[in-house]
């Protein structure tokens, strides 16, 4: 689960680590209103407007509508017109990018709504570094990743230098220990002042990780400022879904508006859904037989359109609410049921599937795959229905062919 920026630095306050002070807002005259208070908390004229969206990138991204404008806009205008100049040009920014589409690398070319903005206060930076906590699935332990090359992608940074990226990895018994901490610092370039506050800052922030189930909290850029404080500029914080049950808090910082309208719909059902940019829907239950059915759909030369897994215990609604899901996502042009069926009788499937096909129609070909229990029931069932577009298959591989071929 992803959450915002001012989220997760709410969170990060919380916990005694270092970041700017800033109030989210959802119209333009909340922006407007954030501008006063925090003017004369921070005695700092300069504020910046960050749209909030789920996607990483926004400094570099661009407002589809607006080009000119970033995700990211430094307001000067307190320097020489006062409070008054600042709200002005606060309340400009925001009528342009709330509602409008803000386009950056992680979004891809369609990009993401803005719905919410953060005015936050300036910085004096002397300094910008990256920092995360990251879950390495390789060791299964938290690792905290650092580099001078704050204000980058990491991504690039990793490829074009990777020995510019410093790592330590976290003992899950004893936590960062203080030597680790210092390393980290003393490799960062930091010093003095700087050093004690970053030590402190990587230390709090590898708790964090712990204390919340975090998948990722990544700091970019962390900055050091011209008095030696190291503050998270950026915030980027995602969490492992397996644990939010021992966080109930953090269910109302779910932003439905940011995830996909299908993938919503599908959790509701109990469903593993993914939306792909394939043509073609699969229906499968087992996460293992859905990434080789989808496999198995590409060696016959087209691409999958979702991944969808209904699960074991999947009942007839549920394989009717799935139905229902793929056909409405127009790239859809034929839908690949393969359905070995263990706890999940094959005959479930076929109600599940002639009940869907009946509630919205079958507007693309339909090829269905069935094997394991009750088999001979649920094929009978496919096969007296006798509805035009529908294909029974003797094989995975079979049904992945047909249903390219009648996909084209």
């Amino acid at each position: 689960m992803k959450i915002h920026e001012y989220q997760a630095k709410a969170l990060m306050r919380e916990r005694g680590i270092g970041v700017p002070q800033g109030r989210a807002a959802t119209s333009v005259d909340e922006a407007v209103a954030a501008v006063r208070p925090l003017v004369e908390a921070t005695g700092n004229p300069v504020v910046v407007v960050k749209a909030q969206i789920h996607a990483g990138g926004r400094g570099k991204g661009r407002f589809r509508e607006h080009p000119e404008l970033a995700g990211v806009n430094v307001v000067l205008d307190g320097l020489e017109g006062g409070i008054a100049a600042t709200e002005a040009a606060v309340r400009g920014l925001a009528e342009r990018m709330l509602g409008s589409t803000l386009v950056t690398v992680q979004t891809g070319p369609d990009g993401k709504q803005v719905n919410r903005l953060y005015v936050e206060q300036g910085i004096d930076i002397e300094r910008e570094l990256y920092l995360s906590v990251v879950l390495d699935r390789a060791t299964g332990r938290n690792l905290v990743m650092a580099s001078t090359e704050g204000g980058t992608e990491i991504e690039e940074v990793a490829a074009e230098r990777p020995e510019a990226i410093l790592r330590e990895t976290i003992d899950p018994a004893v936590g960062l220990l203080p030597f680790q901490a210092h390393a980290l610092t003393w490799r960062l370039g930091l010093r003095g002042e700087a050093a004690k506050s970053g030590r402190a800052f990587v230390s709090a922030l590898a708790r964090a990780g712990v204390e919340l189930d975090t998948d990722m909290v990544e700091i970019n850029p962390l900055v050091v400022t011209q008095g030696g404080a190291v503050m998270a500029l950026d915030a980027k914080v995602s969490f492992d879904k397996n644990a939010l049950f021992r966080h109930p808090e953090l269910a109302s910082l779910r932003d439905l508006s940011e995830e996909d309208a299908a993938e919503v719909e599908a959790a509701e059902y109990g469903l593993s859904f993914i939306k792909l940019d394939g043509t073609i829907g699969c229906l499968v239950n087992g996460a293992g037989l859905a990434m080789a059915t989808m496999d198995t759909i590409k060696e016959a030369g087209g691409e999958p359109a979702n991944f969808l897994d209904v699960g074991g215990g999947a009942t007839e609604e549920n394989v009717t609410a799935a139905f229902e899901i793929i056909t409405k996502d127009p790239a859809v042009k034929g839908i690949f049921v393969n359905i070995f069926g263990g706890i999940m009788k094959c005959d479930t499937i076929a109600s599940g599937v002639l009940q869907a096909v009946r509630n919205v129609g079958l507007q693309v070909p339909l090829v269905v795959r069935l094997e394991g229990t009750n088999v001979a029931l649920g094929s009978r069932i496919i096969q007296q229905a006798e509805l035009p577009g529908l294909v029974v298959a003797g094989s995975m591989a079979e049904g992945a062919r047909r249903i390219v071929e009648l996909a084209r």
